[in-house]
């Protein structure tokens, strides 16, 4: 990003009229699997370090929706090559007992008006609507400033739970929202950096303007659970998959 001035951000105006729009955000987690020493060298050059794919946010004054971004309705053929790195990355990821190995976010929904939240995570090949509301991000505003697809943004921080988060958002589209849950700054939230960039999301694309009748609605697809059930499921399977992994004497 290109820095620029502080008085720039501090005395920028606020486009009041850019209340809904589409953004498109490439998001991307590190892969936590060890890799086995007995798998050759050649092999392991061709595993990727994160998973990534494409997210667009629906937002307007009263809520926000993340969703898969759509595919490419003909996408490029795979090499032998490809098809056997994602086969053998596939294999690595059911094997480990990291969270983030398994775990994939297919939507999440922010009501803006009462911080209301719905996600849909699919976790060990099972889809789970979680309820629950926003989290309170205690952000601390810096002075650090720069710009961002053409946009001006500013740097916030925040611990959550023991989580860092780094984010960059644009007073210039005043919204209070971001890519998943994120949000509760004074501008829509363009970057976010989770624990030094273990997961990130960085937009590439932003378009203001009215969106469809009833675009923006809270998902139901997934077994309903609260944030608390989540958390115990996982917890639990991530256990049966470290304890398997002791009782095989696995060293990945």
């Amino acid at each position: 990003m290109n820095r620029l001035p502080a008085f720039l951000l501090v005395f920028f105006p606020v486009a009041a009229s850019a209340q809904q729009g589409t953004v498109f955000y490439d998001h991307a987690v590190q892969y936590d699997f060890e890799v086995p020493e007995r798998v050759p060298a050649e092999w392991r050059d061709q595993i990727p370090s994160s998973n990534v794919g494409s997210l667009v946010l629906l937002f307007n004054e009263s809520a926000s929706l993340m969703i898969p971004a759509p595919k490419p309705e003909e996408e490029e053929e795979l090499t032998d090559v490809e098809l056997r790195s994602q086969r053998l990355t596939m294999r690595l990821k059911m094997g480990s007992s990291s969270r983030s190995d398994h775990e994939t976010l297919l939507g999440s929904y922010v009501s803006l008006e009462d911080r209301a939240a719905s996600e849909t995570v699919e976790f060990m090949s099972r889809t789970f609507l979680i309820q629950s509301t926003q989290p309170s991000y205690a952000w601390r505003l810096s002075d650090e400033q720069s710009e961002f697809l053409g946009y001006t943004v500013q740097k916030a921080t925040a611990v959550l739970d023991s989580t860092v988060i780094e984010a960059w958002f644009t007073p210039e589209i005043p919204v209070s929202t971001g890519p998943g849950l994120f949000g509760g700054l004074p501008g829509l939230i363009l970057v976010v950096s989770v624990d030094d960039g273990h997961e990130t999301f960085s937009a590439t694309e932003v378009s203001l303007g009215d969106l469809e009748e009833g675009a923006i609605t809270a998902p139901k697809d997934g077994q309903k659970v609260t944030r608390e059930e989540y958390e115990e499921i996982v917890a639990e399977k991530l256990e049966e998959i470290a304890m398997s992994r002791r009782t095989r004497g696995d060293r990945r």
